[in-house]
């Protein structure tokens, strides 16, 4: 029997999770985005044939678009058919921690994609240094082009692979009850009419809307493989891939001019050397083709690095928040009514304490022995565990002025905010003393919640400090929760 609280698309379909798994497909949260995204990297190099025959459709639109850009100035309709999509919000898999609504690719990628096709197919010598074509190169060599864009628009080309896959498995695995044919808009691309055409396909529908399944071999995240991060943090293994010993003797006498010379106890500035790789890399472009060609060469570390971020992933935001629900289900009255916005905040934050420190829930915010270091892993998994609420509970509400990381609201006179923080937060006394009175204005909230989340008993201490100079002892709003694993019964083990 389906879970009475339906957060996950196997609770919604009533699909066992190990058929999911044998599918090698992601058991999606059907209430907010996780933060997984499609590397199209992970397409480029598979060996699979699906994967082969997906990365030659890539290539050859972004060739057709290349084409077109060389042969006639485009008109905006031009640019907006041929460069605009809509994101793929069916996935559930993004940046968006509100439900699924993200921005999709509109002018401002539109434009950065137009203006450097010819850097995607140009390499600085004249045989092509990279093995393939990679569209994550406009990361690097665009400010306005970030890995979310990469993925929206690598999602927008393999649209139709990625219905046909949730398709065939739906028909197989899903009752027909739950699934109807869908008219799905731009899914392939007739290059003899220069058109995007529609598609009809057989899916599970919730909630009135269409779901669609990701393969996990083509998930990651924090980053995709190829990335800025990478290019500045790994720029001194650049050198040792140019075959050429001139240039390679080049680039690292002309990088070393451009650093400070070195002083006794002076250490150079992150600042200075990332000014020194920017200058180098503009003076000697094709470094960025060698740079991907490094990851090229190193591929099997992608596809190994991207699986165990997928599987950590799979544990923190599915299988531990699964058994979190239960827990505040099954021993809380964490799902009940409430009268107002800011009791149902207070009331559940202090059932969750209750449950972390109590009844065993602290493991669950643990991964590999190691307490949550993101504030935005604690954000989404709290998101997660109000679902089933009558409440409208919205994450990183921004009302002009700032995010707050929850909005709890019943109505438009009875709003109220729940900040969660980790006690390690270098910025929690500023946060305390300033930003959550900000955002209460922003977004005409009338009271808030603080849960602070501490692992160790230094953080404590830190924290009882910090509210003892902001004479915010027994405050009431301010909820502090022990998530220490050495100090508890031993009946619940971390």
């Amino acid at each position: 029997m389906p879970s009475p609280i339906t957060t996950y698309f196997s609770e919604a379909f009533n699909v066992n999770i190990r058929t999911i798994e044998r599918y090698d497909a992601f058991d999606i949260s059907l209430v907010a985005d996780l933060p997984l995204f499609v590397d199209p990297f992970l397409i480029f190099n598979s060996r699979r044939p699906r994967y082969r025959k997906l990365q030659k459709q890539i290539v050859r639109y972004l060739q057709f678009l290349y084409k077109k850009a060389k042969q006639q100035a485009l008109t905006p309709p031009l640019i907006r058919a041929w460069y605009s999509f809509p994101e793929i919000k069916e996935n559930w898999l993004g940046f968006s921690q509100t439900g699924n609504q993200g921005r999709g690719l509109g002018p401002k990628f539109a434009g950065a994609l137009h203006d450097n096709l010819g850097i995607l197919f140009r390499s600085g010598h004249k045989q092509r240094i990279t093995k393939g074509v990679h569209l994550e190169k406009l990361c690097l060599v665009s400010d306005r082009v970030g890995r979310d864009n990469i993925s929206d628009f690598t999602n927008n080309l393999i649209h139709r692979y990625l219905l046909e896959y949730t398709s065939t498995f739906a028909k197989k695995h899903i009752d027909r009850s739950l699934r109807r044919k869908v008219a799905v808009p731009k899914v392939k691309f007739n290059y003899q009419t220069e058109t995007w055409a529609s598609g009809v396909f057989e899916l599970p529908v919730y909630n009135g809307h269409h779901v669609i399944l990701t393969p996990r071999d083509l998930l990651t995240k924090e980053d995709t493989w190829i990335n800025k991060t990478d290019l500045y943090e790994d720029f001194d293994r650049i050198p040792d891939a140019i075959p050429n010993d001139q240039l390679r003797q080049q680039v690292s006498n002309f990088f070393r001019s451009l650093l400070p010379k070195p002083k006794k106890r002076r250490r150079i500035k992150r600042a200075e050397r990332q000014a020194a790789v920017t200058a180098t890399i503009k003076r000697f472009p094709e470094l960025i083709d060698y740079f991907i060609r490094d990851k090229e060469n190193r591929g099997q570390q992608a596809t190994k690095l991207s699986g165990e971020r997928v599987q950590t992933s799979e544990q923190l935001y599915v299988q531990q928040i699964k058994e979190l629900i239960g827990v505040l289900r099954d021993a809380t009255p964490f799902y009940s009514e409430e009268q107002n916005s800011f009791e149902a905040a207070h009331r559940r934050a202090l059932y969750l304490k209750d449950v972390i420190e109590n009844k065993g829930g602290h493991r669950l915010f643990y991964l590999k022995g190691k307490p949550i270091e993101r504030e935005a892993d604690l954000h989404i998994m709290y998101r997660l565990t109000w679902h089933g609420t009558s409440m409208d509970v919205t994450t990183e509400a921004n009302d002009g002025r700032g995010p707050a990381d929850v909005k709890v609201s019943r109505g438009a006179k009875d709003k109220s905010l729940v900040e969660m923080k980790l006690a390690s937060n270098s910025s929690l006394e500023r946060n305390l003393k300033n930003q959550t009175a900000v955002y209460e204005r922003a977004s005409d909230a009338q009271r808030s919640v603080k849960i602070i989340l501490y692992f160790t008993k230094n953080e404590v201490l830190k924290v009882e400090k910090i509210l003892k100079r902001l004479k915010l002892e027994g405050d009431s709003s301010i909820v502090l929760i022990d998530a220490m694993k050495d100090n508890k019964p031993s009946g619940s083990k971390a």
